[in-house]
């Protein structure tokens, strides 16, 4: 199978998954709210899915190489299955602290098969990449990887509106067992190679480019995610429904997340216009002029707390900008790893990325409770301020 057609397959796999994905996190978030659950449950409910992130990013690599990258990826789509049919058996009877404990499990696993898929994808993008061309495919992996995801947003919304929480689930687990079966006939053999010589210990990286390249990916997504896994859904949806009904309110919130996804990946697959060089030089101005962002949005929330469409506009902003420095780690994580270990570096730089949305999952739901979208907002300044000097101390090629 030449690289082209193995790249089609790997990606296919990856959009069902993140389509998915994304559908999964919007329908327990809108579910659970309607049902009364506080900024800080919420939180919580996703926490463990990021917790699953950090073990199985740093351990993903490790399995890729062992077991081969068809195998990683495989048991990524098989996991997600099981965690969606799982979810239907939630009980409405429960009492809130079995329903968060049961869900925390679940999303647990969801995060779990999220990374096996994700690292198999990621790495086998630097194994099949041309000569010169691995910028731009990461890209293209990447940006429609995270359209699709938007994409979810949108589909979990509107089958939570139309046909239910617990139906959503099995139209999702059935959609993505075919998706399966496709892939494991697909997948070319020579993505099936196994090390067995790969040792757990080696997935901690002795590159200091790539352990600083780590803090700054842990801290830029930590500043997404502090505003934009519960703090602006439960924001936004709470601000629509004193004007429109509960379900048009549902609708729109999903519409927005999925436009901010999608555009993110979209931007994501054209960056390599708009940065030709691809260095940490590039990485450190892009994050500095992202800081900027958030930390005015901050203030015009506080100042104007009606000015939901100003905040909306500002955040699309936001997505571009943060698209663009997202898309060049991806690249520099890539570049500066080597072949024969590329499975266990990319894990362990996808572990800071997993610890970064960990981090602000929970800042998510804390600044939200205490101070509203403004310190949500003013906190993802804050963290894009530590990405910036992160970014600075990652020290040039020898």
């Amino acid at each position: 199978m030449t690289s082209l057609r193995a790249y089609a397959a790997v990606t296919a796999a990856y959009w069902a998954f993140m389509l998915t994905d994304g559908a999964l996190r919007m329908l327990v978030l809108l579910h659970f709210h309607g049902l009364g659950f506080s900024p800080l449950q919420l939180a919580w409910l996703f926490l463990l899915y990021e917790l699953a992130g950090v073990v199985t990013n740093l351990t993903a690599g490790w399995l890729a190489a062992r077991y081969g990258l068809a195998s990683t990826l495989i048991a990524g789509l098989a996991l997600q299955i099981a965690a969606l049919a799982a979810l239907t058996q939630l009980d409405p009877a429960w009492s809130v602290a079995a329903s968060v404990v049961f869900v925390m499990l679940v999303q647990g696993a969801s995060g779990v098969a999220k990374d096996l898929a994700k690292t198999a994808s990621k790495s086998a993008v630097k194994l099949l990449a041309p000569e010169g061309g691995l910028f731009r495919w990461v890209a293209v992996l990447t940006g429609s990887k995270n359209a699709i995801k938007g994409l979810g947003f949108f589909v979990g919304a509107a089958l939570l509106a139309t046909v239910g929480f617990g139906p959503a689930l099995w139209l999702m687990a059935a959609g993505l067992a075919a998706i399966l079966v496709a892939v494991v006939l697909a997948l070319p053999r020579d993505m099936s190679a196994r090390d067995a010589t790969a040792r757990f210990t080696q997935v901690f990286s002795r590159d200091p480019r790539i352990n600083r390249l780590a803090a700054a990916r842990l801290f830029l997504f930590a500043a997404r995610d502090v505003w934009f896994v519960v703090a602006l859904p439960i924001w936004l949806a709470a601000t629509l429904a004193q004007t429109l009904d509960p379900r048009t309110a549902f609708f729109v919130t999903g519409g927005f997340m999925a436009t901010w996804i999608i555009g993110y990946g979209g931007v994501q697959a054209l960056a390599p216009r708009v940065v030709r060089g691809g260095t940490p030089s590039d990485a450190l101005a892009w994050v500095a002029a992202l800081a900027v962002i958030p930390a005015v949005l901050a203030a015009t929330n506080a100042a104007a707390p009606d000015a939901t469409w100003i905040v909306m506009a500002g955040l699309l902003v936001f997505g571009v900008v943060f698209a663009i420095n997202s898309s060049l780690h991806s690249f520099l994580i890539l570049d500066f790893a080597r072949a024969e270990r590329v499975t266990m570096d990319v894990g362990f730089y996808y572990m800071a990325n997993a610890g970064g949305r960990l981090l602000g999952t929970l800042l998510s739901g804390l600044t939200y409770q205490w101070g509203g979208l403004p310190m949500a907002l003013a906190a993802s300044a804050g963290l894009l301020i530590l990405a910036a000097v992160a970014t600075r101390t990652i020290p040039a090629p020898a």
